[in-house]
């Protein structure tokens, strides 16, 4: 007989790199804001930045840092042009990083916009035991990445495992003597 396992709501922060939009433009946040409270999880906090690599690494150090952050998605900067430095601050503060993640979101890219899914740099990794994700500008990137991924993975129902299950684990190096 299989157990039902509970809902567990996880702390997620958004974070919009722009050098163009403010909160009431920015459609992508929005989706991400909104799918993640449809799911039944918490928004832990929301800001916009620039495209400057050292300031988003920054905030990512802090929300890393922040008890009350699990997950912290980042949307924007994830291209291939001088100003798109989103992947390479996430991975100046990853610990770990999550490769399939980047290839599973390609994988999903494929299936709608063919070969263009090539120039997304979309990646996952762990600082701090907390998850961080890269996805790309578009609000229907953001949409596919959650709806397709992430909605799973940061459900602890989800079988046969999800990234909620192994939260208390991902620190657990910087606890041993």
């Amino acid at each position: 007989m299989s157990v039902e396992r509970e809902f567990l709501p996880v702390r997620i922060a958004v974070l919009t790199v722009s050098d163009t939009r403010a909160l009431d433009q920015d459609r992508s946040g929005d989706v991400l804001v909104q799918r993640l409270g449809d799911a039944g999880h918490m928004l832990a906090d929301r800001k916009i930045i620039r495209d400057e690599r050292a300031e988003i690494a920054d905030q990512l150090r802090a929300w890393c840092a922040d008890d009350a952050i699990d997950v912290v998605i980042s949307t924007g900067g994830t291209g291939l042009t001088g100003r798109d430095v989103t992947v390479e601050a996430h991975r100046d503060v990853y610990e770990k990083e999550i490769d399939a993640f980047g290839t599973v979101f390609t994988i999903i890219s494929m299936k709608k916009i063919g070969t263009s899914a090539v120039q997304s740099r979309a990646t996952g990794g762990v600082a701090q035991g907390t998850y961080l994700f890269a996805l790309p500008g578009s609000p229907g990137a953001c949409k596919d990445a959650w709806d397709e991924i992430l909605g799973f993975q940061l459900d602890y129902r989800h079988k046969p495992c999800n990234f909620v299950e192994i939260m208390p684990r991902l620190d657990e190096h910087l606890r041993r003597k």
